[in-house]
């Protein structure tokens, strides 16, 4: 399952739940976004289709049906006219077939550079792009004629793709523009090509691409649908017939990463199964590259764990899991946690992130960072105050949101007894 740029895996998690019974459903991060690397160089369509195959070879999948909408139907076409009998069929909502006038406006405004910037500018024009592009297509051109039909202002749905920005930063021009440029050459009539459904739902702008297409390959359909329900069922039937149902045992894990299911809730870990120290990390921020001998987890509600109540169990069950000896758990840090994490629940007009950043810059002037006084002055480090260190800061903090207050109040608890 190929996820649309510039999104992540994220995306189809209820998507996966819904197929999880009848496939085991695999979804990458394509590079570049998620927790994926990116490619080197300037990277084409090619290469992320070759990725794509990579990673498949890489947990052991010789041939499967795939799934991908907008951007990820870009990916598996060009994957499966690259390596062909490396798929059984493909389900694709909406394929892209722009017209040079369309291409010619995306020019440069489509892909801005993304990078932070000292006081958070950056953060105002991030929310406001990710909230229009549901009203305007492209999201940049606001006219009547551009308006989209299914505009929203659900903040969940927009600070999700907020949050998936930030973990791509500029590195999403690259997927995004290879994308964009790849050709749309649909494989000729006669093509030796697996079958495929392309379809498209009443509000996608990409529905009025379905007729764009020309002639296809034996066993490929494309079709309007009336709605996105309608688009999964379809998608599904069609990866059904064709691909049959398919469940496998669980993948193997990476050696140095991976996720532990304790209590009905998912923790993220990093290090050495077996280390002598499972090290924690301080409220509002996220787990550090381990050093030699430690394995590191990210507290409930935390970077990529989940959120859940019973911390304490959660942190022994997790070192018990990890078979690590000990636990290392940082102080908990000076001041009053309710202004230590101020509420980032996500705000109509992105105010939230904004105090995210705020947050993280002073933190790095003064402790407590809400005490702006010289009696509070810390020692500059400027490395601290970078744009990048600040994003990085500030991004832990919105993924922590109201976990980090008890998470600290956990800490505080444990303070002269297990340092």
């Amino acid at each position: 399952m190929v996820h649309q740029s510039p999104r992540s895996s994220a995306e189809y998690v209820d998507l996966m739940e819904q197929w999880g019974r009848h496939f085991t459903c695999i979804a990458p991060d394509t590079p570049g976004f998620g927790q994926s690397d990116s490619l080197p160089g300037e990277p084409d369509i090619a290469d992320f289709a070759d990725a794509l195959v990579e990673a498949l070879d890489a947990i052991g999948v010789r041939q499967c049906p795939a799934y991908g909408f907008h951007s990820g139907g870009i990916i598996l076409m060009t994957a499966v006219k690259r390596h062909p009998r490396r798929f059984v069929c493909l389900a694709i909502g909406g394929y892209a077939v722009w017209t040079p006038d369309e291409l010619a406006l995306f020019g440069d405004s489509y892909l801005p550079p993304f990078r932070p910037t000292p006081y958070g500018e950056h953060l105002a024009w991030l929310w406001n792009r990710m909230l229009e592009q549901s009203w305007f297509f492209p999201w940049f051109d606001l006219r009547d004629e551009t308006r989209l039909p299914g505009a929203h202002a659900d903040l969940a749905r927009v600070q999700q793709a907020v949050m998936e920005m930030l973990d791509a930063g500029d590195a999403y021009r690259a997927g995004y523009g290879a994308v964009l440029r790849a050709p749309r050459d649909i494989p000729p009539v006669n093509a030796h090509v697996p079958p495929v459904l392309i379809t498209a739902y009443a509000g996608d702008p990409l529905q009025a691409h379905i007729g764009r297409l020309g002639d296809l390959p034996a066993g490929w359909v494309a079709r309007k649908v009336a709605s996105p329900a309608q688009h999964q069922e379809d998608s599904l039937a069609f990866l059904l017939k064709h691909g049959g149902s398919g469940l496998c045992p669980p993948l193997a894990e990476d050696e140095r990463e991976g996720w532990l299911r304790i209590h009905g809730t998912t923790i993220h870990w990093r290090g050495e199964r077996g280390a002598a120290v499972l090290a924690l990390h301080r409220p509002a921020s996220e787990l550090a590259e381990p050093l030699a001998g430690e394995v590191a987890i990210d507290a409930p509600g935390h970077g990529l764990s989940e959120a859940f109540g019973a911390i304490d169990s959660i942190m022994r069950e997790a070192a018990a899991q990890l078979e690590v000896r000990g636990i290392r758990f940082p102080p908990a840090p000076p001041g009053d946690p309710a202004q230590l994490y101020p509420c980032l629940t996500p705000d109509r007009f992105g105010a939230h992130l904004l105090r995210a950043w705020g947050a993280a810059r002073a933190e790095a002037l003064f402790q407590p960072w809400y005490s702006a006084d010289k009696d509070h002055a810390i020692l500059i480090d400027p490395a601290a105050l970078a744009p990048g260190a600040i994003a990085s800061r500030a991004r832990a903090r919105l993924r922590a949101g109201d976990a980090a207050i008890p998470y600290h109040h956990y800490l505080q608890t444990l303070n002269g007894e297990t340092q």
